[in-house]
């Protein structure tokens, strides 16, 4: 349903937490300007785990009109409850997002039935575009490629975002699952060989900073151009690994602010960018001519 690189985009903040209106229109207009091909609103590195249920909602309804359909929102609506994730997920098509990406619930650990019938319940629930998250090393919940088979039955799920970290999950999800789901790789580091292996783009941290860059990559990619694409990932391989010197957010809000987009706040219990790791950010921008 989407294609090429969908920024995982972070959220503005003032000093005292409070969202930063101002820097959130910049922002999208950033990406409307250099290439981004969708974007996520209020997802992981969007802080979505420190905004309450009004924020969230807010967020995405803003992101939408100030989008003004120039480029596709997604919205970040997952939970560890399967009701708040429903909820998150009708706000978001009320807000008129294009499609909402919805996490593993996080912390209970279900097992993959329990998956199952949290991924169907949002479905049938909202009948909107969903795109399902594995990101087992924030979760502590894995799921498997037998279980996004048989949720690919279901019509509304058009795709699920993977990031366990190999390239072979996702070329796994892609030998069972064919046409009927989109692979988006979750990890900018693979995010080359994902496309490369069938999957149809990335759901980027690293399009913050470079965001025309990572475009260009992916879409090099997925015209099957390897040396090209190749030789773009080269340039981006350092922010890709300084963009994860902490927990993400912190390095990228610390990247987006030294662009002078926004200021570099962040919500408690994430805490500010190292000063050790400054420079090693900043060379990383500078070799994929970020700033």
């Amino acid at each position: 349903m989407f294609r090429g690189s969908m920024v995982a985009m972070v959220t503005p903040m003032h000093e005292d937490g409070s969202i930063d209106e101002a820097a959130l229109k910049r922002l999208v207009q950033f990406h409307v300007d250099n290439g981004t091909d969708a974007i996520v609103a209020v997802g992981t590195t969007g802080e979505a785990a420190t905004l309450d249920y009004d924020e969230h909602c807010h967020l995405m309804r803003r992101t939408v009109a100030i989008a003004q359909g120039r480029i596709p929102v997604i919205g970040g609506t997952g939970a560890n409850s399967t009701w708040e994730a429903i909820k998150l997920t009708r706000c978001a098509m009320e807000a008129g997002c294009d499609a909402a990406l919805l996490i593993t619930p996080y912390y209970n650990k279900p097992m993959q039935e329990g998956l199952y019938q949290h991924f169907r319940s949002v479905a049938e629930a909202v009948p909107i575009p969903l795109i399902l998250y594995n990101v087992p090393g924030r979760t502590a919940c894995d799921m498997l490629p037998e279980t996004v088979e048989r949720l690919a039955d279901i019509p509304n799920i058009v795709a699920v975002k993977e990031a366990y970290g190999t390239v072979q999950r996702p070329r796994e999800i892609l030998e069972r699952c064919g046409d009927r789901v989109d692979v988006y790789s979750g990890d900018d580091s693979n995010a080359r060989e994902i496309i490369l292996a069938g999957g149809k783009g990335c759901i980027s941290v690293s399009a913050n900073v470079a965001p025309q860059l990572m475009h260009d990559m992916c879409l090099a990619a997925l015209d099957r151009d390897t040396e090209r694409a190749q030789e773009l990932d080269a340039r981006l391989a350092a922010l890709h690994n300084a963009l994860f010197a902490e927990s993400s957010p912190i390095p990228v809000k610390w990247a987006v602010a030294e662009m002078g987009l926004m200021g570099p706040t962040l919500r408690l219990p994430l805490t500010p960018l190292a000063e050790r790791h400054h420079e090693t950010v900043r060379q990383a921008m500078k070799m994929a001519e970020a700033h």
